[in-house]
This record gives C-alpha cells, structure tokens and sequence, in this order.
C-alpha cells in the first residue's frame, strides 16, 4: 500500500529522471530514497562513453545518502521515463548496492502508476514482467 511518503519518492523519482545524462542510451532513469532517519536523497543515471562506467540512478541516490552519514535506507523508488511497454526494475548491481543498506522497500514507476514491493521480492524480478491489470 502507498502512503504519502511513497507518493512523494514515486514522483520525485519521475522528476530527477528528467536530468539524467543519457545521451548514449536516451534511456533515462531517476530514483529517490528515504533512509531510516527520514532523509531523501536523489540520483538520476549518468552515462559515458565507456559504458562500463555508467553509472545508475539508484546507486547516485545511494552514494548521495552513504556520502552523507546515512546508512539505512527505508524505501527507494525507481522511474524509468523512457521505458513503453513495461516496468524496469533495478539491476542485479544495484539491487546488491540496495541490499548492502539494508533498502526495505522498492516503488517501481511505470507511465505514472506505482507500485510498491518488499525489497525481498523484488530479487527474483527480471525486466520481463508487467503491472496486472
């Protein structure tokens, strides 16, 4: 279920979407995070010419909170403006960034609907699956 706080990240997550540096891709992603203490930090993907060293949102949102003293992450959420057809769920990378601070929960935008999974279960997601109806 998603209260105000998980509204705020889901549309903040769509906001800082919008600056990501992605001209390789045109692929943008934004994500915001609330750590335990109520702190919310944003991060949005900054690519490269070599690849390799792209960086995604989640982990600029994470590295912004760790670089700040918090070490607790609560929720996160994703957005991926430039996605048609379906939800993108984070990568195995930063899924293990997430789960190295202990991320509770993770809210996945999709064209404006939001959904909210227990980090547990966001695991075995790969980028095939669709909201349900």
């Amino acid at each position: 279920m998603m209260n105000e706080i998980d509204i705020k990240l889901a549309k903040m997550a769509e906001d800082v979407a919008k600056t990501a540096y992605a001209p390789y891709s045109k692929f943008r992603v934004g994500a915001a995070l609330i750590t335990e203490s109520g702190n919310i930090f944003t991060g949005c993907n900054i690519e490269n010419a070599s690849y390799p060293a792209t960086v995604c949102a989640e982990d600029v949102a994470v590295f912004k909170a760790i670089s700040e003293g918090e070490v607790k992450i609560d929720t996160l959420a994703v957005a991926c403006i430039d996605a048609d057809d379906q939800p993108i769920f984070p990568c195995g990378v930063s899924r293990q960034r997430m789960s190295e601070f202990g991320t509770e929960n993770v809210i996945v935008v999709h064209k404006g609907e939001s959904n909210k999974y227990k980090f547990e279960d966001v695991l075995p997601f790969d980028n095939k699956i669709k909201f349900s109806d």
